[in-house]
């Protein structure tokens, strides 16, 4: 008998759901297998992902989206980075930006080369010599053009887009390609008495939905992995205390810039994401060591305008499922787990997690070897992304609050400890197989945070000071015409993808 899936039952919508049947429809197609969502209008979604990072790209042309479309439809903008404000002390300013940062040299990197000259107190600041920081800082946006050896023949960048828009623009994709939506609320989780696995869902209404595998797109409810399937749940709370978030939009007080922006506060910190028709913002913080409404008073004295919606409070506890895949049920999205959006992970985390569960697809047989090993590939994600995450509030040189002297005394995962040490050593990153963060990337939020290498790579000595403070100068300078020739973001914009008004 044939061992191929017939139907893959989705529960949930959001952002999570309707990824995932969009790309399930697209690359199975509807002749392999029914693929059927079930949401409920009355249900509300998390709905605070609205930053992402460069890989949203490959989603969207995995699923042939043209991107201008989605910009319109998502009244989304383009984003080149992440600001961080006051994370290693009061007043302090960096930008983790996206894309490369000077031209690596001689089989090092970049920044090594730069990194002697920064501790000689010849070089500029690093954000000097990359397109993408100087972009952002001068709202600067375009995308990349066939320029030869140009920094602007290969721009890095990701989108803001409302969320609630972008999962509409999702059910419409995917619905005309054939994903069936059936409203209604789970009443009971039924198991097959002979190996536990999900039979089918009973709705409120009496259906009685079957499939042969089942993905819990139901948020931190869980219904499926947790209440249903019983799998618990890791705990990283210890590492990353905070566990609540306000969130609340305002109208744009001026041009979207090309960039997040998350400012630490005393127990936590608050994003503002830019989008065409407003602006997203939140305060995600630490329950323990601030009450909820100082938190919601403080986000509200940060906003650049008045809140155009009531402040919706979020609670949440960092970590992950102890199986993200249990017999026939793949949890996906906040289901499967929560890392706080310091790092815009959340919607990557889910389109990782659909990328993984189709290059594992299963048969009705669920071989026990295919699920381990989606198992360990998420393990592995979730702790490499945690680490980063971390590291922002470890590496931190902040007095002022109970919060951050917490997070600067706390024993942090061995892992971590072992990669800072390396990189105070030397400089030196390296980035394990397929981790989502490059080496830049830890390079230049340690820097941010105010950690600072005692010495450079002894390979970059083969060059001369002179030759490397010449090619600095000049790659500066490339760099600072390379942005001069940019239009402006709100340009680039109005010119290409600019959204209808909202009413």
């Amino acid at each position: 008998m044939s061992t191929t899936l017939k139907k893959v039952v989705i529960l949930g919508g959001g952002t999570a759901g309707w990824m995932t049947a969009a790309a399930m429809i697209k690359l199975l197609g509807p002749q392999y297998c029914e693929v059927v969502l079930v949401e409920s209008d009355e249900i509300g979604t998390v709905g605070v992902g609205e930053a992402t990072v460069p890989p949203m790209s490959i989603f969207n042309k995995t699923l042939d989206i043209d991107e201008n479309d989605f910009l319109k439809n998502t009244q989304g903008t383009f984003k080149l980075g992440i600001e961080f404000v006051n994370w290693g002390k009061i007043g302090d300013r960096y930008i983790h930006a996206f894309g490369d940062v000077g031209k690596d040299m001689n089989s090092l990197h970049f920044y090594q080369y730069w990194l002697k000259m920064h501790l000689a107190g010849k070089a500029h600041y690093l954000e000097e010599y990359g397109l993408n920081a100087k972009a952002s800082y001068q709202n600067k946006f375009m995308r990349s053009e066939n320029r030869g050896n140009s920094p602007l023949s290969n721009i890095a960048y990701a989108f803001h887009f409302d969320a609630g828009l972008y999962a509409k623009y999702l059910r419409n994709y995917a619905e005309q390609r054939g994903v069936i939506r059936i409203e209604g609320k789970v009443q009971q989780v039924n198991l097959r008495p002979e190996d536990g696995f999900i039979k089918s869902l009973l709705l409120n209404d009496g259906q009685i939905i079957e499939g042969d595998l089942f993905i819990d797109c139901s948020g931190f409810r869980a219904l499926l992995i947790s209440d249903a399937l019983k799998v618990g749940y890791e705990d990283w709370s210890h590492w990353l205390p905070c566990d609540r978030a306000w969130a609340v939009q305002c109208e744009a007080a001026a041009d979207p810039v090309p960039y997040t922006r998350s400012t630490a506060h005393a127990a936590g910190w608050q994003w503002r994401i830019p989008l065409q028709h407003r602006v997203g913002n939140g305060h995600v913080f630490a329950s323990q060591y601030m009450s909820e409404e100082k938190a919601r008073e403080i986000l509200i004295e940060n906003l650049e305008s008045p809140p155009i919606t009531e402040p919706r409070l979020v609670k949440f506890k960092a970590g992950k499922r102890k199986e993200i895949w249990h017999k026939n049920c793949v949890a996906v999205g906040l289901a499967s787990g929560f890392l706080e959006p310091l790092e815009s992970t959340s919607i990557y985390l889910v389109q990782s997690a659909i990328a993984r569960l189709l290059a594992l697809f299963p048969s009705t047989e669920f071989k026990q070897e295919d699920i381990e090993e989606f198992n360990r590939q998420s393990d592995f994600e979730y702790e490499k992304i945690r680490d980063f995450i971390i590291l922002h509030y470890y590496a931190n040189e902040r007095d002022d609050s109970e919060f951050w002297r917490y997070c600067r005394n706390m024993s942090v995962p061995e892992a971590l400890t072992r990669r800072i040490n390396l990189f105070k050593s030397s400089g030196r990153v390296f980035r394990q197989t397929v981790e989502m963060f490059c080496e830049l990337s830890w390079v230049e939020v340690l820097l941010g945070q105010g950690v600072t290498p005692r010495a450079y790579d002894p390979l970059v000595d083969r060059m001369s000071e002179d030759e490397i403070a010449q090619r600095l100068e000049s790659v500066r300078q490339v760099i600072q015409r390379s942005v001069d020739y940019m239009p402006s973001h709100a340009e680039f914009i109005a010119h290409n993808c600019k959204a209808e008004k909202m009413m």
